[in-house]
């Protein structure tokens, strides 16, 4: 088990990684509020310098980190189980896949459907003599490339590692655990810690860039429907804001509540989706999606190794190495939420869930706001351009005023404003506990306390960064923070094809007593249905079509191979 101090102000938690952590962040945020102009040298000197081989690096590891999943998915080990191997899925897949959808859309998708594609239109790599009705379609393909399938490998693959230790190994729910097979009981000394003070950085740094540029769009939204200018003090006080509203509802443990935001925050998107379907270019939308996805899916492995080695322009910087940073960065966050949700999903069910449809998701949002915008720039009175050009985080908002719809687009831009600070707020209170998580080596009700603080954490350093020089001050240091992350993410690879080598090739058809349940009926209240499904199972040994259901213990009817669980401490290098 991992230490946890048992009393004192570190209670509850790890006080070597907490401490740490936490004076790291300290130093950060004294550095960011009392140097600013400093920081932000630095920042960009070291992003500088780390440019050139991030820009083959980070494309290798995500690359090799889709085909690892699709491996995972479709191979030898397909079958295996999150979980122990006669373990159903907690939830139905409908509740599943409903939850999926929620990690597949945020602050990040809703910042970039218009701007990314607005802004590939004007200038990337591919386009040479291309007309601009065909630079309309490589603009949408790079932005399917950018939140597709890649960046669902890197979360899928943080979030199968963290499932497959803690629900099938009963190690702690931390990334450490991917190291037992090599480190056996000293991942709970000074290597584990190191390891899981790195998942902090990336995390914190993730979550505050997130933060920063929801909190821009939003300051943007506020201007186009109240006619608030844009400023850092408002940004600010945006931050200020939403925190305090994200550390009540942690204090309060009010889940409910949460809950409800995160459904909201589903109907809200797709209102929003629906809106601009049926009041927009209809037929264009869905044709130049389709279109755009047959492109993406046409060009997927050469864009996947592309690495601009003939080009001496920012492109491969600005673009490719900040997603894939900011996503490795950000993966212990989404990780940690899809592994709750995936207990007893075999690798195949997972890897298709998690890889097609927060993609398919992208791919449609994407397709809707970021077509909107190219046809008002292809074939109607334009402006889009021009309005991205003078302040990125309008793109979205700027896209709705120009479908000239009077109050109804107005009053769609007041709706998205609050989609954005719903958004923000369940992912400040979903970073915080995820952080303290960690901290709290794996326990997934972290102490109240270490939540509030780590809350204001974020709070101080989103608002430090945006001090700083916002968007590229963002996106800068959370490149830098995800380099040392990615060398855990090999470390996780490696630790996983060693446990996987005990792995029987086709364990039995999951058995438990509870059965799947909606994601809003808790255990508890599932109880009778539960006790009643128990009641009709036939054993252990499923029989087959026409047979007698056996009454032999499941000790003789399961082969030895499948009953044993995968025995990791005889893997171990004790």
């Amino acid at each position: 088990m991992l230490y946890q101090s048992q009393s004192g102000p570190l209670k509850g938690m790890n006080p070597r990684v907490t401490i740490i952590a936490t004076s790291t962040m300290v130093f950060a945020l004294i550095a960011g509020v009392f140097h600013t102009e400093r920081t932000a040298a630095v920042i960009s000197s070291v992003r500088a310098t780390l440019d050139p081989m991030l820009g083959w690096y980070y494309p290798l590891l995500v690359a090799f980190l889709l085909f690892f999943m699709l491996w995972l998915g479709t191979g030898r080990y397909k079958n295996v189980r999150l979980g122990h191997d006669r373990e159903l899925p907690e939830f139905t897949f409908f509740s599943w896949i409903t939850m999926l959808f929620a990690a597949g859309t945020g602050i990040g998708i809703i910042f970039w459907a218009v701007a990314q594609p607005i802004l590939q239109f004007q200038s990337n790599p591919f386009s040479g003599e291309s007309t601009a009705a065909e630079v309309a379609t490589i603009a949408m393909r790079l932005s399917f490339f950018h939140w597709g399938l890649h960046a669902w490998a890197i979360f899928s693959f943080v979030a199968m590692v963290l499932a497959y230790f803690a629900y099938r190994h009963d190690l702690p729910l931390t990334i450490r655990s991917a190291l037992y097979p090599f480190l056996g009981d000293r991942i709970y000394g000074p290597i584990g810690d190191a390891v899981d003070t790195l998942a902090v950085f990336g995390t914190v740094f993730g979550i505050a860039t997130t933060l920063g540029l929801g909190v821009q769009q939003m300051n943007a939204g506020l201007g186009f429907v109240f006619g608030l200018q844009s400023s850092v003090e408002l940004q600010l006080a945006i931050v200020g804001g939403l925190m305090l509203i994200a550390t009540i509802s942690v204090v309060s443990g009010v889940h409910r509540g949460v809950r409800m935001l995160s459904v909201a925050n589903f109907w809200i998107s797709l209102g929003v989706a629906l809106f601009v379907l049926f009041f927009g270019p209809t037929q264009y939308l869905i044709s130049s999606t389709i279109q755009a996805t047959g492109d993406y899916l046409q060009n997927l492995l050469s864009m996947a190794f592309y690495t601009h080695a003939n080009h001496n322009s920012d492109w491969q910087a600005d673009w490719t190495i900040f997603f894939w940073g900011w996503t490795l960065a950000w993966s212990p966050f989404v990780g940690m939420f899809i592994a709750r949700i995936s207990r007893g999903r075999t690798l195949r069910e997972f890897v298709m869930g998690v890889l097609l449809v927060p993609t398919l998701i992208s791919i449609v949002w994407i397709g809707l706001l970021g077509g909107t915008a190219l046809h008002q720039e292809l074939f109607g009175s334009g402006g889009v351009v021009e309005a991205v050009n003078r302040d990125v985080t309008s793109a979205l908002f700027v896209t709705i005023e120009k479908m000239e719809l009077g109050t109804l687009g107005i009053f769609v831009s007041a709706v998205v404003n609050i989609l954005i600070g719903t958004y923000l707020v369940t992912s400040a209170n979903a970073g915080t506990l995820v952080v303290t998580t960690i901290l709290a080596g794996g326990d997934p009700e972290p102490p109240t306390a270490h939540r509030i603080v780590w809350g204001i954490v974020l709070t101080l350093l989103t608002g430090a960064l945006l001090l700083a020089g916002g968007l590229e001050i963002l996106q800068s240091a959370v490149i830098t923070a995800a380099l040392p992350f990615s060398v855990v993410i090999i470390l996780m690879i490696l630790g996983t094809l060693r446990a996987l080598e005990a792995e029987a090739f086709a364990p039995l058809p999951g058995v438990r007593s509870e059965t799947p349940h909606e994601l809003w009926i808790v255990p508890a209240e599932a109880g009778e249905e539960a006790l009643a499904y128990a009641i009709k199972q036939p054993g252990p040994a499923q029989p087959g079509e026409g047979e007698q259901a056996s009454t032999t213990s499941e000790d003789e009817t399961v082969p030895a191979k499948q009953r044993a669980k995968p025995a990791l401490e005889d893997q171990s290098i004790a």
